[in-house]
């Protein structure tokens, strides 16, 4: 992949400030303010219950905080609709899920090109950025193999594939090896890495310390809603 900037206009990409996020009587989070350059790969860890997952639904749009602010890529999310967050996620964000999410009845190369043309891309266009980044991703031979047939690694970088189709200003993981064996999730490992190098920003939401350890180069660590722990860390590349 050729480095690109593509996060003009702002420095950050994420900037959370002062964000509590209630269910009921329940704090999921509790003041969290984080900020996230252009750039970066900031790993998410903690137990279960202790915020993650609403942190990234919030950075993700998915949800919305009670109170605070959530900025990502220049936007205010608090001031956008339902429709605004819908062509937010589709312009700014790319996300790789855990379990992959493809469509098991498209072969690899229309579950990438989907998510382009959703964002109106004409489909050929869409078709050849998938193409594109596919051989960039070293998956090009299996454009035409449906995701039952793949193996998990592969599955996982056709996902990352469709995530990066519109170029996303910031690429989220949420769990991205959790699915997979050793070898498959190593590879992964390796491919978040190297798209950090090339520039991309990652927020990767994680239980495994190898994860965060090879792709990030921060880790925030969240417990009980809050923010416990921010440090840097030495990346084993």
């Amino acid at each position: 992949m050729t480095k690109t900037d593509r996060h003009t206009g702002t420095t950050d990409v994420v900037r959370l400030t002062d964000v509590r996020k209630d269910f009921g009587d329940y704090a999921a989070l509790d003041g969290v303010s984080l900020t996230i350059g252009a750039g970066e790969a900031v790993a998410v860890m903690g137990p279960s219950g202790s915020g993650k997952s609403t942190l990234l639904n919030l950075v993700s749009g998915l949800d919305r905080p009670s109170s605070g602010s959530v900025v990502v890529g220049g936007q205010d999310l608090g001031g956008l609709d339902e429709k605004g967050l819908a062509l937010f996620r589709r312009r700014t964000i790319g996300v790789v899920f855990q379990f992959f999410n493809l469509l098991d009845d498209l072969p690899a190369l229309d579950n990438i090109a989907l998510a382009g043309q959703l964002s109106g891309l004409k489909a050929s266009a869409a078709r050849e950025r998938g193409l594109e980044l596919m051989g960039e991703l070293g998956i090009a031979d299996r454009r035409d193999v449906y995701p039952a047939a793949l193996s998990g690694g592969e599955r996982q970088r056709v996902a990352t594939a469709r995530a990066l189709m519109n170029r996303p200003a910031l690429l989220l993981a949420d769990e991205p090896t959790g699915a997979l064996d050793s070898r498959s999730g190593e590879q992964v490992m390796q491919l978040l890495a190297d798209l950090n190098e090339l520039g991309q920003t990652l927020l990767i939401v994680t239980h495994d310390p190898r994860l965060a350890a090879q792709c990030a180069r921060r880790v925030v660590e969240v417990a009980d809603g809050r923010i416990a722990r921010d440090r840097s860390t030495a990346v084993a590349r």
